[in-house]
């Protein structure tokens, strides 16, 4: 019994959004929307989460549950507001992650001035490791994939695996691990658990960054083989302390996700936006100002 899947493309983030619909009872669940963002205005917006609402509509599909793979540093979550709008015609969706959220809404919310009030419970499931849950008829498992951030869970639905940031399409490799609690040897880990599925079985990406050449269009997914045989990172036969190596070196380099304060502070808290109405963003003092 294999899921009706949508696969929605959010390009400024170049974040892969998931509806993974049940064909026998038309319920669903919304795997990692978007709320769309603009640094320049500071201003929130709903185009990409109404189009998900589109396409719900569209195919008759009851929303269950509204799943994050983890909590994203590089985009909003749209989670708060599609369950807001749902609940307006069903029943009110679940907003659902790993157990390990507490971890990291205690982090960030020292970070940044979040009052407990608005982070505690804000999700209304937390899923254990492995845990086995239904959409419709279809049997699901959640499946901690840690590496990238610690609280990182894939979503098992049939022969797909929604792995978010733990691997991505072969010609792009893996993710960052120099975030808070992440780290390159649970990755490589978390990559050789996604590998040791059957050849078959499908990983899809929470993002993909395609090069121009020899595909200058993204992609939502490649099997296990294809993974095995060419990501450029995990490929069969690399040694875990090359990539470990290799990980640490380039993630030394890389800069900071454009949206990473703001998108921190509101997916701690579940897609909800600050009572105050303002997001704290620190500032890097380099060499001598005043």
């Amino acid at each position: 019994m294999e899921p009706a899947i949508d696969d929605i493309f959010e390009p400024r983030t170049s974040t892969w959004q998931y509806i993974v619909a049940d064909r026998a009872t038309k319920v669903a669940v919304i795997i990692d929307p978007v709320l769309d963002y603009d640094p320049a205005r500071n201003a929130v917006s709903t185009e990409s989460a109404d189009g998900l609402l589109a396409v719900v509509r569209e195919k008759g599909y009851t929303v269950d549950r509204l799943l994050e793979t983890h909590v994203h540093a590089d985009h909003l979550t749209a989670a708060k507001y599609l369950q807001a709008r749902l609940a307006r015609h069903q029943k009110r969706p679940e907003i659902a992650i790993g157990k390990r959220i507490g971890e990291v809404q205690e982090r960030f919310a020292g970070r940044y001035g979040v009052p407990r009030g608005e982070y505690e419970g804000a999700f209304d499931k937390l899923f254990d490791d492995d845990e086995v849950f239904r959409v419709g008829q279809l049997e699901a498992k959640a499946v901690h994939l840690p590496g990238h951030t610690p609280d990182h869970m894939g979503y098992l639905i049939a022969e797909n695996i929604f792995c978010g940031d733990s691997i991505f399409n072969s010609d792009v490799g893996s993710a960052r691990c120099d975030f808070p609690g992440g780290n390159p040897n649970d990755l490589f880990r978390t990559a050789s658990k996604l590998l040791a599925l059957p050849p078959t079985f499908r990983l899809y990406t929470g993002h993909d960054y395609p090069p121009k050449t020899p595909r200058d269009t993204p992609q939502a997914w490649s099997t296990v083989a294809e993974q095995r045989e060419r990501n450029k990172h995990l490929a069969a036969g690399t040694a875990e302390h090359d990539f470990v190596a290799w990980r640490a070196a380039r993630d030394a380099n890389l800069p900071e996700p454009r949206l990473m304060h703001q998108a921190l502070q509101v997916n701690i808290r579940a897609g909800s936006l600050p009572r105050d109405g303002l997001l704290r963003v620190p500032v890097r003092v380099e060499g001598e100002v005043w």
